[in-house]
């Protein structure tokens, strides 16, 4: 019967979300798993186990999900396919009050939960029934040695373990009514950045994650007879750093086996989200980041913790302002941190991030022009990358940051390219048009507090200083301009020589 009703939930959930429209707005990035070898290449350890949601129901609802999963995707995988149908299938209106999308999501969850284990029972009863069957611990027997019998228990027992193991951490964005909503559980990460009309970036860290060195998740753990100070110690319980997971029935069920978890009173780690919300974003210009656990430490591998998700919003930035579709800003943002942990390996500074977890961003943009946005080549610009140095103060690493400028052009542009461009008609001169005339990019160095709880507060960014030009009209060299100067020359001179028309003088 159970099995019965396992097939028909997993099927029931896949007709039921398949045909729910996919939301235009946000783009996905990703990236498996990867181990170093000694001579800095990299190989993939396990399938892809992140998964992700982006949909748009009814009513002005959308739905934006990121999923960790860990020991195989069985349960990341679920968790998307049942919160969808516990949040868009008319659950949702927009009559709801705050309090009744809190509750909503927290029952969502729940019935992630519950209905997760249902679908494993039978295995696990199995498993149960089998197990007093197995070898004791202390008998040193080779798996050759074993009767046919004892041998048949010992494969039957490995097939469902893999059947019944792993979990997920979820972390869920609803927006109904043009207001925000989150709903954490576990080791995620959401940032809103919010541009302001002088071109500031604010980034605000929306709630904290579940981890093993969370005070107030640390204080739960304590109240329940666990050993905090030994969690903290650890870092990790039975292989993860989360507090909060869905899934994982050793530590829901088999709590009392592991160590660090033995002398809880009742269950230590669980299913129920942290809800933050509503924020509105009425007016608001800006971007929405789901980042899972694997991308966040892969970048504090390369780069320390301090500026991360000031890094992060500025490579937004400057993919945003670079590419022309959101799957491929999300992407490039991967890609940047894929290759600054692998440059951080083989330059010998983190010589023990030897390997990162299983990376996934989500992108959802609000009101925020990508690279075509503002002037697009149809429209008589084209965009030239600029290197941005990017130093960060609290460690030795740099990266680099790329903006754009859009150029106007005097001539009529087809895909992209230039149809009649000389140098007396297009290339900017500093007797003419600044090479510095539109910089399409909201400033992305931002300063954050040492701290990020989830009491809502921005982390303010601290703009530079203007540089003011000298006699000539000019001002210091900050930025290197030289890749710009080359896309400039190449594009308009026809082949002939741009030394004298471009370029520092």
């Amino acid at each position: 019967m159970a099995a019965h009703r396992r097939t028909l939930m997993q099927s029931q959930h896949q007709s039921w979300t398949d045909d729910l429209p996919l939301c235009q707005m946000c783009g996905v990035g990703a990236a498996p798993n990867c181990v170093y070898g000694p001579d800095g290449k990299g190989t993939q350890s396990h399938p892809m186990e992140d998964g992700h949601l982006r949909l748009r129901g009814e009513d002005g609802c959308f739905l934006y999900g990121v999923f960790n999963g860990y020991d195989g995707s069985r349960v990341a995988n679920f968790a998307a396919q049942c919160l969808t149908a516990e949040l868009l299938l008319g659950q949702l209106n927009s009559s709801h009050t705050d309090s009744d999308v809190r509750r909503i999501l927290t029952q969502a969850f729940d019935v992630v939960e519950k209905s997760y284990f249902e679908t494993i029972d039978d295995a696990l009863a199995e498993k149960a029934h089998l197990s007093p069957y197995t070898l004791p611990h202390n008998e040193n027997v080779a798996f050759h040695q074993l009767t046919p019998q004892s041998q048949k228990v010992q494969e039957r027992l490995k097939e469902l373990e893999l059947e019944v193991s792993g979990g997920a951490t979820a972390v869920v964005a609803l927006i109904l009514n043009n207001k925000l909503y989150v709903a954490n559980v576990g080791t995620n990460r959401v940032l809103l950045c919010k541009s302001s009309s002088d071109g500031q970036n604010q980034v605000q860290q929306i709630g904290r994650p579940h981890s093993t060195d969370n005070e107030e998740e640390l204080q739960r753990l304590a109240t329940l007879g666990v050993d905090s100070a030994r969690v903290r110690q650890v870092g990790q319980i039975a292989g993860q750093s989360s507090t909060r997971r869905l899934g994982d029935y050793r530590v829901k069920f088999n709590y009392n086996e592991i160590e660090l978890l033995s002398s809880a009173k009742t269950k230590p780690i669980i299913s129920e989200p942290e809800i933050h919300g509503s924020h509105s974003l009425d007016g608001l210009t800006g971007f929405l980041l789901l980042m899972s656990e694997g991308l966040i430490n892969a970048l504090e591998s390369a780069h320390g913790p301090e500026q991360v998700n000031q890094e992060i919003v500025a490579m937004v930035a400057a993919e945003l302002a670079q590419q022309t579709s959101l799957e491929a800003a999300a992407q490039s943002v991967v890609e940047r941190v894929k290759r600054l942990h692998h440059d951080a390996y083989v330059s010998g500074r983190q010589r023990e991030a030897y390997r990162h977890e299983d990376m996934t961003i989500l992108i959802r943009t609000l009101n925020y022009p990508l690279a075509d946005g503002a002037l697009t080549p149809t429209q008589g610009g084209r965009i030239y990358p600029v290197s941005v140095p990017y130093s960060n103060s609290q460690s030795t690493s740099k990266t680099s940051v790329t903006l754009s400028l859009v150029m106007p052009s005097q001539n009529t542009l087809t895909n992209g390219t230039s149809t009649a461009s000389t140098l007396e008609e297009g290339t900017p001169t500093p007797g003419s048009q600044s090479p510095t005339a539109t910089l399409q990019s909201t400033n992305t160095q931002t300063q954050s507090s040492s701290s990020s709880s989830g009491d809502g507060s921005l982390f303010r960014q601290r703009g530079s200083q203007a540089a003011q030009p000298d006699e000539t009209g000019r001002v210091p060299p900050y930025v290197d301009f030289s890749q710009f100067y080359r896309l400039w020359g190449n594009e308009h001179s026809d082949g002939q020589s741009t030394q004298g028309g471009l370029g520092p003088q």
